[in-house]
């Protein structure tokens, strides 16, 4: 070839990456929309709202320092499945385990585990989460089609949440067997159980990093002591629990929107006395995970206003991506397809370039 070609080569090249660009970029200016902590007062300025231009961009791949295998496998997750563009589309189904059958009731179609595979690929989904009974008998047949999570330890619903752990159901070794391209790991913060959840937590992920698997945590608090300290959904509990499965070694933190309560005011100082918006909240939430990638936990079923305001705040704020479950396949085929649809419209305002 010579040099004239190779010229307009590179031309070509960068004219076709210009034209990605302006089509599926939006200015995004970089900001630091995390509230100080010295924000105590009504009304008191606390960073961008919702609905500003601002944003909080989420971290690179390059900022994680990952090596090669975990690289790999998470450049497939955001760029080459899903909504790609960095972001991530997770469809979850472990709640069979984790609250029985009764989420099905409101769809029955759903208790058939393929109703949920079936989605994933349709809709084009970055990966399913799910226990390793469900992988072994139905990933098969969407394996090379669908990315797979492998989520590597559970509890039922049945005991309380007093001293809430949830032990090992499946390892490493078997992720990287089935083809999983990350494994899950919930971390109940606050439990009177978290030394040996810790414990557990070590070994998982020294084998995260022996085999170059992707590591995500879902960072749930839990417990008396969290109970006594403004609740689960308070913006101290999750807030805590971004920090500590960032602390641990999350490659990606799965956590909750904070809701706002009564109960704030017996949260620690300053949150006893912080007044902040949900949007607010949130961005101090994903400062708090740093460089772990951030999944926003749908919860339960909400109407679809609801659910795509909470997508957009979430992404405004800094978060890679969503892992909703009950607010997709709860719904009829048709309807779970469509918001499919609109959640991937939402994700394309967001996308960047390969890493």
């Amino acid at each position: 070839m010579t040099f004239r070609a190779l010229a307009r080569l590179g031309r070509a090249r960068l004219l076709r990456t210009v034209k990605w660009a302006v089509r599926v970029m939006r200015p995004r200016p970089v900001v630091d929309a995390a509230p100080s902590a010295g924000t105590h007062a009504a009304g008191g300025s606390a960073g961008a709202s919702h609905g500003s231009t601002s944003a909080r961009r989420r971290p690179s791949l390059d900022s994680l320092h990952l090596a090669p295998g975990k690289r790999t496998r998470l450049q497939r997750l955001l760029y080459q499945h899903g909504p790609g563009g960095g972001t991530l589309l997770v469809l979850p189904i472990d709640q069979g385990l984790e609250h029985g059958p009764m989420d099905f009731f409101a769809n029955p179609e759903a208790l058939d585990p393929d109703y949920q595979f079936r989605l994933a690929r349709e809709g084009k989904f970055s990966a399913i989460a799910v226990h390793i009974g469900l992988a072994k008998k139905y990933y098969p047949a969407y394996a090379g089609v669908v990315p797979l999570i492998l989520k590597l330890n559970g509890k039922t619903a049945i005991p309380p949440d007093t001293q809430a752990f949830s032990a090992l159901t499946g390892t490493v070794e078997d992720a990287v067997r089935l083809g999983a391209d990350a494994v899950g790991y919930t971390v109940y913060v606050g439990s009177s159980a978290q030394d040996r959840d810790f414990e557990q937590f070590h070994r998982v992920r020294s084998d995260c990093d022996r085999f170059g698997m992707p590591l995500i945590v879902w960072a749930y608090p839990r417990g008396d002591s969290v109970a006594k300290k403004g609740g689960k959904e308070s913006l101290y509990a999750i807030d805590y629990a971004a920090r500590v499965a960032l602390e641990l070694g999350a490659d990606i933190v799965k956590i909750n929107y904070p809701v706002a309560s009564e109960k704030d005011r017996e949260s620690p100082a300053p949150y006893s006395t912080l007044q902040l918006s949900p949007d607010q909240a949130f961005r101090k939430v994903v400062q708090s995970a740093g460089r772990a990638l951030v999944l926003v936990s749908g919860g339960e079923k909400v109407g679809d206003a609801e659910l795509l305001a909470k997508v957009r705040s979430s992404m405004d704020a800094g978060a890679t991506g969503i892992i909703f479950g009950r607010n997709l396949w709860q719904r009829p085929w048709s309807e779970a397809l469509d918001l499919t649809r609109h959640l991937h419209g939402i994700f394309r305002e967001y996308a960047e370039p390969p890493a």
